[in-house]
């Protein structure tokens, strides 16, 4: 299988400020990667390196489109704040739609193939009803799944997912999952998630950030692996299906 990210040797962080340090990543085609790690560890700071968003201090970022290196990737991204203002008038399929504006001409209207996409997508995140809906009107879970079309209408080859679960209403929970799974067959994706026990189920291969990167390769992680890349002891229990994870009494070294 083709490398989409390759990260070597990255170093980033922000004036006065390192947070990330001598980190190695691959991210593969069709690859379903879950990013953990404490707050403050460099979750943020590893997406806005590989989206473009924050120049890195030392080493490379490389992207591969069917194996040879290109400049860029198409990536959707959801971020875990939505900085969107409901007081605009704009509807549901025009928000979604605007993830197809790049592919266009400029002042021209979607051609039929773009706007069958559109649709399918609408149709899709279960907002057939919404479409012509302000976005003003909307629940914050449903806002939640127009800002989700929007960031999968263009096909991306990545799809990055910030904290997904603090979003999506309860109704729409299960589809959503099961969506994923649907999309990761023609995207890579990336979530990030401090709920442990919902993304093991899902993801193919986990890493930890905490200042660094602890890659392990499955989702079938042990104790010892999550104690040492938190570098805190955490003891994974069974309720049910999922996995939680619980803090052991500990003192951080001064």
């Amino acid at each position: 299988m083709n490398k989409r990210i390759e990260i070597q040797q990255l170093t980033a962080g922000y004036p006065g400020k390192p947070v990330l340090h001598e980190v190695n990543l691959d991210v593969w085609e069709n690859d379903f990667l879950g990013i953990i790690g404490p707050n403050g560890g460099g979750k943020t700071t590893l997406l806005k390196v590989i989206l473009g968003l924050l120049v890195p201090e030392k080493g490379t970022v490389n992207y591969y489109h069917n194996g040879a290196p290109v400049s860029s990737l198409k990536i959707g991204y959801l971020p875990q704040t939505n900085l969107i203002d409901k007081k605009f008038p704009i509807s549901v399929w025009e928000v979604i739609s605007s993830g197809l504006s790049s592919e266009k001409p400029l002042f021209r209207g979607f051609n039929k193939m773009q706007t069958e996409r559109i649709e399918e997508v609408i149709h899709q995140m279960g907002l057939d009803d919404l479409s012509d809906r302000p976005i003003g009107e909307l629940s914050g879970g449903q806002l939640q799944r127009v800002l989700l079309g929007r960031s999968i209408v263009s096909r991306p080859e990545v799809l990055i997912l910030d904290e997904p679960n603090s979003y999506v209403d309860k109704r729409f929970e299960s589809h959503f999952y099961e969506l994923l799974s649907e999309i990761n067959k023609e995207s890579a994706i990336i979530l990030v998630s401090h709920d442990m026990g919902t993304i093991l189920p899902m993801v193919k291969n986990i890493a930890c950030v905490n200042e660094t990167l602890h890659y392990h390769a499955g989702s079938d992680i042990t104790e010892e692996w999550v104690g040492h890349a938190y570098s805190c002891p955490i003891e994974l229990v069974g309720h049910g299906d999922l996995p939680h994870r619980i803090l052991k009494t500990h003192q951080h070294p001064e």
